[in-house]
């Protein structure tokens, strides 16, 4: 794999070094400088080699702990910023390289992917733009809507889930008996059913009833989560969604199962984004309407956060590094996506070991 290199951004500089440890290939990393003017605008400088490489440039727009100086004052770089970053990566590159993948597993304006009225349809020009820009594949994971790939319909897109690495992390760290999955709203019930049929156990959905005559922060505020689906009494849950942005839904749809009887709550989110501060998360696990939370370190979370009691850290790293090594050597995806029979034998090892114990 000596022609496979690496660009990882500062902004996924963390898991970027792991996935390179996972690849073990010797001088994968290409050598580069992001810089910026005292007004605020960048560019790139590669002084690595890129010519005639397969290139895979790694980038997590939403991490909000970088920072820059404008005009003296200290600027939190956004997914615009980051965004602007890729391309000026791609720029500097000025088409040498033989390959180019975007690896964002925080797709840009993912949540912006389907136009209502007179809205900006920013998911569909990203791609497109970074189509014309001569990127030649697009990597992703729990992707908002994977329909979105419909606005680049000559360019490889791919959407990869994390769904069972976290599933591995949870069967070997959790109680799995009693076991309910839970969507948090009508949006997510594909996501749910897949977990549900996974652990072999029922699945159920919280109903989102909107007031339609008001807008908040661009959204119709909810007024009630209804339920729909069989008992929750004594039933450990899990409610699984693929973001978490401010967490009022989750924490509401928490209080609602503990309601209801659940015993153990535990929220399972692809990307936590926490968009208001983590407090409410603290006094919700302090009056008991949760019980943990498993994420993943697909965008960036404060360390702090990752200190809270309740914070379970999924590292997704190595399943990067195998997509990466995957693609790079031209081999079928589907190895990489069809891992229900590991699932299976960690849930029957542990059921054996369960009855092992009763027997003692």
């Amino acid at each position: 794999m000596s022609d496979l290199k690496l660009i990882v951004l500062d902004n996924f500089k963390e898991v970027g070094e792991k996935i390179v440890n996972h690849l073990g290939v010797d001088d994968c990393l290409i050598d580069f400088k992001a810089s910026r003017f005292s007004n605020g605008e960048g560019k790139v400088n590669i002084t690595g080699t890129v010519r005639g490489r397969d290139i895979f440039i790694l980038s997590d727009v939403g991490n909000y702990g970088i920072t820059y100086k404008m005009h003296g004052l200290d600027h939190r770089m956004s997914p615009d910023d980051h965004f602007q970053d890729i391309k000026r990566v791609i720029s500097a590159i000025s088409g040498q390289a033989d390959k180019i993948t975007i690896v964002m597993p925080l797709l840009y304006q993912s949540r912006q992917h389907r136009k209502k009225g007179k809205e900006s349809l920013d998911c569909a020009l990203a791609l497109q733009e970074l189509e014309r820009l001569g990127v030649n594949h697009i990597v992703t994971m729990d992707c908002h809507d994977p329909n979105v790939c419909n606005a680049i319909p000559n360019l490889p897109f791919e959407n990869f889930y994390p769904t069972n690495t976290i599933l591995e992390d949870y069967i070997n760290n959790e109680n799995t008996d009693d076991l309910l999955v839970i969507s948090p709203d009508a949006g997510a019930m594909d996501r749910a059913r897949y977990y549900a049929e996974m652990l072999g156990v029922d699945v159920g959905l919280f109903y989102k009833r909107r007031d339609l005559s008001k807008v908040v922060n661009g959204k119709n505020p909810i007024v009630e989560h209804m339920y729909l689906g069989s008992s929750i009494e004594g039933k450990n849950i899990l409610v699984v969604d693929d973001m978490i942005a401010s967490g009022s839904s989750m924490l509401d749809v928490g209080k609602k199962l503990k309601e209801q009887g659940a015993n153990e709550v535990t929220f399972i989110a692809t990307f936590s984004l926490f968009t208001e501060g983590i407090e409410e998360f603290d006094k919700a696990y302090k009056a008991g309407l949760f019980d943990k939370l498993y994420t993943t370190n697909l965008t960036y979370i404060p360390k702090e956060y990752q200190e809270k009691e309740w914070f379970h850290t999924v590292d997704c790293s190595k399943r990067l590094a195998g997509i990466i090594s995957t693609l790079h050597k031209h081999e079928s995806i589907k190895p990489i996506n069809n891992s229900k029979e590991k699932i299976m034998k960690l849930l029957e090892e542990k059921n054996n070991n369960k009855v092992k114990e009763l027997h003692k």
